[in-house]
């Protein structure tokens, strides 16, 4: 006998809106029948579609065991691993709240994880709710060391994560900070105010807060390495020196994991040999006109996946952003999913995915 499901109930499997099943029944791409002013969808149908039809990942369906439905009953899931979807066509990336999105990821799925999130009080990303808005930097932390921890529920148990991230200073009490013609990402319409214990002009140091976070949390901390920029942003102070580092901090799950040294080997400055790549990586940053701001350069990405997977491997970005994670990953043959809260930045990532390939996969959230 065959067992039915509502538009609603098909729209919380797929993780779209019931207008988007009701879309794809108009177009015939899933089949139903009509029972008033609702669609009855058979789940053996619905489940079909979701693996084959749409070729994107549907939300993980959330079992509720006073339920009567057909979907229930089956135990149908609708996430797999990324090794479930085809990923010819580029990134699955997932447009949603990282904080929501990865809870619903299956755990021990990706070898690698790579990610820059936004830093605090830095940078005005027009969200509700952001992460980097905090007026507390305590809640800042948190929320990293949150999201973090599902990292690690996520990650392999021989996976590492490798996390970009750069200080700040203390807004001195000012309350905005106005538009740069050099650097039209600079204007925020707001600022938090300085953390208590600390002063007007402070360092702030928050890259080590949360790296140290993370490590009490349960990661292993292997690794700071410092991003030097060569081309950094010019900065107007007078009673200090330019800032031009950020740090990339090298995490695993397990006291033994992978590690392939040898694809990131670099040459003596005399050619006589190979050696060990060092902690001072010089890489310049890139320009995103769509963005506006330099992005995470692929220079910095590209050791990062070549020495924590091997081809066909799942990497993981939570914070997409422009989608360079992504960019790299199809370059040296691996899998990729990000997590983007931001629409615009799902639409540069897009666009600067196909310049590699063909086409991009984009999945609802």
């Amino acid at each position: 006998m065959k067992k039915y499901c509502t538009t609603e109930e098909a729209a919380e499997y797929l993780g779209v809106s019931t207008a988007r099943v009701r879309q794809y029944i108009q177009e015939e791409r899933l089949t139903s029948e009509k029972s008033g002013r609702d669609h009855l969808i058979d789940y053996v149908a619905l489940y079909d579609f979701a693996s084959n039809g749409r070729r994107k990942i549907g939300r993980p369906f959330k079992k509720d065991s006073h339920s009567s439905n057909g979907l229930h009953d089956q135990s149908v899931t609708a996430v797999e691993a990324p090794d479930s979807v085809a990923q010819e066509n580029g990134p699955t990336v997932i447009n949603g709240d990282t904080r929501e999105v990865i809870k619903r990821l299956p755990e021990n799925t990706f070898r690698c994880v790579i990610t820059s999130p936004p830093y605090w009080g830095v940078r005005d990303y027009g969200v509700a709710d952001q992460i980097g808005a905090e007026p507390d930097l305590n809640d800042y932390i948190h929320s990293l060391v949150e999201v973090f921890s599902e990292v690690r529920r996520v990650l392999k148990p021989d996976g590492t994560f490798w996390l970009n991230i750069g200080n700040t200073y203390t807004s001195g009490g000012r309350k905005w900070r106005q538009a740069d013609a050099k650097n039209k990402g600079r204007a925020m319409s707001y600022r938090p105010p300085t953390p208590e214990g600390l002063k007007k002009k402070d360092l702030i140091g928050v890259a080590w807060m949360v790296a140290m976070a993370c490590q009490q949390e349960g990661w292993y901390l292997r690794n700071d390495i410092i991003w030097h920029k060569p081309n950094c942003q010019p900065e107007s102070v007078r009673d200090r020196l330019t800032v031009a580092h950020e740090y990339l901090f090298m995490f695993s799950k397990s006291e033994r994991y992978f590690f392939n040294q040898d694809a990131i080997r670099e040459a003596y400055s005399n050619g006589n040999g190979m050696k060990n790549k060092r902690t001072v990586w010089s890489i310049n940053t890139e320009p995103c006109p769509e963005a506006h701001f330099a992005v995470f350069p692929r220079n910095l990405v590209r050791p990062c996946v070549l020495a924590g997977s091997e081809e066909g491997d799942a990497v993981l970005d939570p914070f997409y952003g422009a989608g360079t994670v992504g960019m790299v990953a199809q370059e040296l043959n691996r899998k990729c999913t990000g997590i983007e809260i931001n629409d615009g930045y799902v639409d540069i990532a897009r666009k600067r995915t196909s310049k590699i390939q063909g086409s991009f996969m984009f999945q609802e959230s």
